[in-house]
């Protein structure tokens, strides 16, 4: 049981770390900059934390930068204000991004002229359906080998499809439920304590206030894991953060719009 534990845990927070830190703050935001040879490993880490359930990083970025243009409208990929339940939102978001990803529908110009992360050879590999079923493979091995019973064959589903789930949730729970810091003009929403639990993705109002901040914690009481992991890389110099000027006539409390310098 032990086992199990450890890998569905460490499947899920090494999957969910990758999909904020690179899909989401870098490929969909660059929130900082690094350099060639460390994108080349963030790319190589999502790939292999994602496994079966791949999120393409040209697509992601495409689709999510058009949630933030179109946030809770009919444009909007994936607004739970338009759908009956998760799994229809899920398969709307579906279309459009296969859509992306084998360029049968292009999104507009707007969503594309900032740098998206392209490795062509590895996204032929990784978005390989026996590629997808290797994966889904090892882990029902590991499952084999190591569950206690077959109850625990129920946690698999996840396994397969751990990167649409996890933004399936955030999506969904955080455009529905919690509280909201500012207004969005929209139904983004903040879910506290939940938003630790998610890497600090479910704190959606207060990252469409500010959507180029890589910390999406704003009160005394909110946390967001991955920014104290980016600080930490920043130190080292593995990436460059973004330092947010915020203007000194905007409140605090109501942060606008911001300028981008690079941390010295």
């Amino acid at each position: 049981m032990a086992v199990i534990l450890t890998f569905f845990f460490a499947h899920w927070f090494l999957s969910l770390f990758f999909h904020t830190f690179f899909l989401h703050r870098f490929a969909s935001h660059q929130m900082y900059t690094t350099s060639k040879n460390w994108e080349r490993v963030f790319y190589l880490s999502t790939w292999v934390t994602q496994g079966s359930s791949y999120l393409v990083p040209r697509a992601y970025g495409v689709m999510h930068r058009m949630h933030h243009a179109y946030s809770d409208t009919e444009k909007d990929p994936h607004s739970p204000h338009f759908f009956k339940d998760v799994m229809g939102m899920m398969m709307h978001t579906r279309n459009i991004y296969n859509a992306f990803v084998t360029r049968k529908n292009m999104p507009e110009p707007q969503f594309t002229h900032e740098y998206l992360p392209i490795w062509e050879k590895l996204d032929r590999f990784a978005d390989n359906i026996w590629t997808r079923l290797f994966f889904a493979a090892l882990y029902t091995t590991i499952y084999i080998v190591f569950a206690p019973n077959m109850w625990w064959f129920l946690l698999l589903p996840i396994h397969f499809l751990m990167g649409p789930i996890q933004g399936a949730i955030v999506n969904w729970c955080g455009h529905k439920y919690g509280y909201a810091n500012y207004k969005n003009d929209d139904h983004s929403k903040n879910s506290e304590p939940w938003g630790i639990f998610l890497l600090g993705e479910l704190f959606q109002n207060n990252h469409h206030k500010q959507g180029t901040n890589p910390n999406f914690a704003r009160k005394w009481f909110e946390l967001d894991p991955t920014y104290q992991i980016m600080k930490l890389l920043n130190l080292t110099g593995i990436i460059r953060l973004n330092k947010l000027v915020v203007e000194v006539e905007e409140p605090i409390k109501e942060i606008g719009d911001v300028k981008k310098e690079r941390v010295a």
